[in-house]
């Protein structure tokens, strides 16, 4: 799994009952293993290490680049 600053970042809940949480990755701390600076939509900030399984990455939508014509 790996991000990219401005990709959402879901986080399943391992209890039940409880709402999983999403926020977006600010910064890639490290790569290996991946560590990311993330800011959760209830306004904190942390560093997070997903493991196997906890965590889904969506992609911030890319802007193409133009081509000159």
């Amino acid at each position: 799994m790996t991000a990219q600053v401005g990709d959402k970042i879901i986080v399943e809940s391992e209890r039940a009952g409880q709402p999983g949480r999403e926020g977006e990755v600010e910064e890639v701390v490290h790569d290996d293993p991946p560590r990311y600076r993330v800011r959760w939509t209830d306004g904190r900030t942390t560093i997070f290490a997903p493991t196997a399984g906890v965590a889904r990455i969506e992609p911030k939508k890319r802007k193409k680049a133009k081509t000159a014509s």
